[in-house]
């Protein structure tokens, strides 16, 4: 699996921290050329010397992904130092601020919607091109079980995780021609913070494996998508999440209980 993807350049959104510093570290590990981008420049600069020190290949760009004018920045440049793009993982997303339905506005609906699901769209749509052009791609999204289940005060999250779910079918159909693959995978309750023990082990309790993921677990299921050995899965959702959405029960994932909501009277 590691031999296809060596000298492949990889795109990475949101990689200067939890799920995608892991993603970055792991495809530098593989022999990738790594782009990670992030909003945050000391961040993806601190990744890419991780990756630097351990022998691997990488590169830090800026760009906000709902921002259509920086993402193509972002690609000019990325095709300059590397000519050609293989794999895009589409990881960049906002899950805060956390909100009950009657506390949100339209703003906080917006920002959430354009950076978690058009920001697929945004980033998808000049490399998808890209990779038509040099005879295919992988494009990996990142989904939640929030697309198929539910969180307290995560409307907005939850509503772009559910369309990711089905861009990743609709791109999976017009792009297969293309011999570019498209799918998603999707994380349980995944530790991308330090929680403190007592968190994780409550986190962790009710799910089949019995622990919290860490960042490191979604690493080899993306490398699988992303090599030669998945060369006929597209349009697929890959769970990652300790048998967390196999179960009846639920796993303890959501962090505001009803006693939290707002009172009738304060509406």
């Amino acid at each position: 699996m590691h031999e296809s993807l060596k000298d492949k350049v990889v795109v990475i959104t949101g990689a200067a921290g939890g799920i995608g510093q892991a993603l970055a570290e792991r495809f530098g590990g593989a022999g990738c050329h790594v782009v990670v981008n992030d909003v945050d420049d000391a961040a993806a600069q601190a990744v890419v010397d991780s990756i630097a020190d351990a022998g691997g290949s990488a590169m830090a760009a800026v760009a906000d992904v709902s921002d259509s004018s920086a993402v193509a920045a972002m690609v000019e440049t990325v095709m300059a130092q590397h000519s050609r793009i293989d794999v895009l993982i589409n990881n960049a997303g906002l899950v805060s601020p956390m909100l009950h339905f009657f506390e949100a506005d339209e703003a906080w609906w917006r920002r959430i919607i354009d950076v978690n699901l058009t920001g697929h769209f945004v980033v998808s749509h000049p490399i998808a091109r890209i990779m038509a052009k040099q005879g295919g791609g992988s494009i990996i999204n990142m989904s939640s079980g929030g697309a198929t289940r539910a969180h307290r005060a995560f409307t907005a999250y939850d509503a772009t995780k559910g369309g990711i779910e089905a861009l990743t079918r609709a791109m999976a159909l017009d792009l297969g021609p293309y011999a570019i693959r498209v799918n998603a995978l999707m994380p349980g309750s995944i530790d991308t913070s330090g929680l403190e023990i007592a968190q994780r082990q409550l986190r962790g309790e009710n799910v089949p494996l019995g622990r919290i993921g860490e960042p490191a677990d979604m690493t080899g299921a993306a490398l699988f998508l992303a090599s030669d050995d998945a060369s006929y899965i597209t349009g697929d959702i890959i769970k990652v999440d300790g048998g967390m959405l196999a179960q009846q029960r639920s796993a303890t994932v959501d962090i505001m209980p009803p006693s939290d909501f707002p009172k009738v009277e304060d509406l």
